[in-house]
């Protein structure tokens, strides 16, 4: 008879609705019937170590943590300050937010324990000041002009000016091929600390979404705001249904990335040829429509012409999902894709790797904390190492 593990019921239930895992799905993970599970949890029954091995794993928890006495202190919850309405948060996210959460408070630690200081720009301003200036601070302190990128990708150029300064970047959408992470869920989140912020931008979404995403969250690190985002888009029309800390985000980001002075220069030469508005979007980094949006803002188009280069916009984005679904499709006959180790590295934050390999080769960190926190087995580091730089 196979020997039982002597779990603590109400740990092992604490794990399951950590981890946003209803009973039917934990119960299908073993697999038990649910009602087996049930009186695992509430103590009228005990798993054989296999089943709480099995469990453990798929809680994203330790084994022996379903051992303990009491409920472990887990990391407090993250403000939620998505549009009201929006579907709860699931599996998938429940674990990326930890993962960031155990990274950040690692190298938070770090940090703060080393010669680094704080970081002046974390909480420099608040909701009561204009955002038009907290988005000239935040382009002044990564050295960023919008109108003239330094590379043809400007997310690329977002990121590793914001890395260079101090603060991490994670971009992803899942924990593995059946566990992704909905744009409608979360589109980015950040913890606002002083020592090592960290935002998370989900990759599924439209590069566009994906470069406003990590704007947005940057606006919240300027005033200190921990939080889960959504609904995030320069074109949204319904500003009033947003929390008032999104709307001022928004409002910085729409100033960082499409500044007034900007396209006040650009404005007389925007309607000279067709598409010369499409072109100076995508420069910028933004899509059309959130392009226009913010051109009608300024009063730098009229009712009618907006609503003409509105008809163009969609247009050229039927045409645009077209091209994209003909890539998809060739992608998959040749079987391409991103590199394994790319979207790692994507994953973790480039400059988050780095200072875990240096831990890791300095000796400050043992080799299996080095691998838990990359996600990845020790021997495989080289190989990591080589995409930091692409």
């Amino acid at each position: 008879m196979a020997e039982r593990a002597q779990i603590t019921p109400k740990v092992l239930k604490w794990a399951r609705e950590s981890a946003k895992m209803s009973l039917d799905t934990a119960a299908a993970k073993i697999p038990v019937k649910k009602e087996k599970l049930v009186g695992w949890e509430e103590g009228t029954g005990l798993p054989t170590i296999r089943q709480a091995e099995i469990l453990a794993r798929a809680y994203r928890r330790p084994y022996s943590m379903l051992f303990v006495s009491e409920i472990p202190h887990d990391f407090s919850a993250l403000r939620d300050l998505r549009k009201q309405g929006s579907v709860e948060l699931g599996t998938a996210s429940a674990f990326i937010i930890r993962e960031i959460q155990q990274k950040q408070a690692w190298i938070s630690d770090l940090f703060k324990q080393g010669d680094e200081g704080a970081l002046e720009f974390v909480g420099k301003y608040s909701l009561k000041d204009r955002p038009v200036v907290v988005a000239n601070d935040i382009l002044s302190t990564l050295q960023i002009d919008p109108s003239n990128y330094s590379h043809n990708n400007p997310m690329k150029e977002w990121v590793e000016k914001a890395e260079v300064n101090g603060i991490f970047i994670s971009r992803t959408s899942f924990i593995h091929a059946r566990l992704t992470i909905g744009t409608d869920e979360v589109q980015g989140f950040c913890i606002a600390d002083m020592y090592a912020p960290f935002i998370f931008v989900n990759s599924h979404d439209w590069a566009t979404s994906q470069l406003f995403t990590l704007v947005h969250e940057l606006a919240h690190i300027w005033i200190e705001v921990s939080g889960i985002s959504n609904e995030i888009g320069g074109d949204v029309v319904q500003k009033d249904n947003l929390h008032p800390v999104e709307r001022f985000c928004r409002e910085v980001t729409v100033n960082a990335l499409m500044p007034a002075n900007i396209l006040n220069n650009l404005a007389g030469k925007l309607f000279e040829k067709k598409n010369t508005v499409v072109r100076t979007a995508r420069k910028m980094g933004v899509s059309t429509f959130t392009f226009l949006s913010r051109l009608r803002e300024l009063e730098l188009v009229s009712a009618k012409r907006y609503e003409d280069l509105k008809d163009e916009a969609e247009q050229a984005f039927v045409e645009f999902l077209e091209r994209e679904e003909k890539k998809k499709s060739k992608q998959k006959d040749s079987k391409g894709g991103p590199n394994y180790y790319q979207l790692l590295v994507n994953k973790n934050s480039p400059q988050f790797t780095r200072v875990v390999m240096d831990a890791f080769r300095g000796g400050t960190i043992a080799p299996n904390q080095a691998s838990t926190l990359l996600n990845t087995r020790v021997n495989n580091f080289s190989r990591l190492e080589s995409f930091l730089d692409r």
